[in-house]
């Protein structure tokens, strides 16, 4: 191959193809970017699972305050902050009634860290993960970098885990599952009953409890309850994504037992080193200061929340009401979710979450009012046009 100017010499194409892991092979692109791919872009996005609103104040001021002073210039221990992990063990007894000892703590890259290193530190090559379906997209992807083999388990008609159902499919070679409450994609909460079984079926049968609990705050019927309350087997997987509308700076932690946080902190520090310093300080002052604002962003989700249900309902739609996150999960028609997209607006179709959510659509309500009767409008002619 000949040279530029400068002397470069381009790299040969190898006489052989590129070899690539299996498991990295059995994982494609989120059918949730598929879908962004698709639209075009003036369409009214109701496919991202993302708060509308600013990171407040506080939080951010904390990053400008810890970067001024030079505190973010050099890693953190490879848990975190000593304050952070304090102020997420604060967190956890005043939200959960939880005693977390902040040594029990991992800042993370956002709770999408948290689980991978969940299921990295538990998850043998072959081993069984149940999780949802539908669920979240990075449960069966992250099971199979893990080596993992996914294990769905279909929802009941209200769209939360049935314990039971977990517990059926349990075998030996079970490692782990997982529970998500409030739930994406569905917008369900688990009863605290619910929790106390899947906590007793952790300790019972011996697998972890990974508990998703990123939307816990989000909640508008029935309450927020840990498995970790209940039982000692459970990892809890959370951030300040959703919470704190904090999904750029990229802040989760994990909590569990001693000897679990320690072997998910031997695959922290070699993917991660730290999570990122300017991050931690937000994440401290978000988790430790006012709180307000918290309860402002869930009222004005409950109000899009009931806009969207009376326009799904006047369609015919069937829609279980969802008691928390910012999402809703309609039942609809062969080929409602392409009509909408069609009518420039963002939705994704339920299977993007797994088999059993064929036949149905997510929707996320974290856009103004206004935008989304805009959004139900395309959305009713889509409706009619399947008919």
């Amino acid at each position: 191959m000949r040279g530029n100017d400068n002397g470069y010499r381009g790299r040969r194409t190898p006489p052989h193809m590129a070899r690539f892991s299996d498991r990295v092979e059995q994982v494609s692109i989120s059918g949730i970017r598929e879908v962004f791919e698709a639209a075009g872009e003036a369409a009214i996005n109701l496919g991202l699972g993302q708060p509308d609103f600013p990171t407040p104040d506080h939080a951010r001021q904390g990053a400008i305050d810890a970067i001024e002073s030079g505190k973010t210039d050099a890693y953190t221990s490879n848990k975190g902050t000593r304050s952070l992990r304090e102020a997420i063990a604060d967190k956890h007894a005043r939200d959960n009634g939880l005693d977390v000892d902040p040594e029990d703590v991992i800042a993370t890259a956002g709770g999408s860290e948290a689980l991978h290193l969940a299921m990295e530190a538990h998850v043998d090559p072959g081993e069984e993960v149940i999780f949802p379906d539908p669920g979240f997209v990075a449960y069966d992807a992250l099971t199979r970098i893990a080596g993992g083999t996914p294990t769905p388990v279909a929802l009941r008609d209200d769209l939360t885990l049935d314990p039971a159902a977990v517990e059926a499919a349990i075998t030996d070679d079970t490692a782990a599952f997982v529970v998500c409450s409030p739930a994406n994609p569905t917008g369900a909460v688990q009863s605290p009953a619910d929790m106390r079984e899947f906590a007793r079926i952790a300790d019972e049968h011996d697998v972890l409890c990974i508990s998703d609990e990123v939307y816990e705050r989000i909640v508008f019927e029935g309450e927020h309850r840990s498995p970790a309350e209940f039982g000692e087997n459970v990892a809890v997987v959370n951030a300040c994504s959703k919470t704190y509308s904090m999904t750029g700076w990229r802040l989760g932690w994990i909590t569990s037992t001693t000897d679990r946080i320690e072997r998910m902190l031997r695959v922290h520090q070699y993917v991660q080193a730290c999570a990122s310093a300017p991050a931690q300080y937000a994440a401290e002052a978000a988790l430790s200061g006012p709180q307000d604002v918290v309860d402002e962003m869930v009222a004005a989700f409950a109000e899009r929340r009931d806009v969207l249900l009376d326009g799904l309902n006047d369609m015919g739609l069937d829609t279980p009401t969802p008691q928390g996150a910012f999402y809703a999960m309609p039942r609809v028609p062969d080929g409602w979710a392409d009509a909408v997209i069609d009518r420039d607006v963002v939705v994704v179709p339920g299977e993007a979450f797994g088999e059993h959510g064929a036949g149905h659509a997510r929707i996320s309500y974290a856009v103004n009012v206004e935008t989304l009767k805009e959004a139900l409008a395309a959305m009713r002619s889509a409706t009619a046009a399947v008919r």
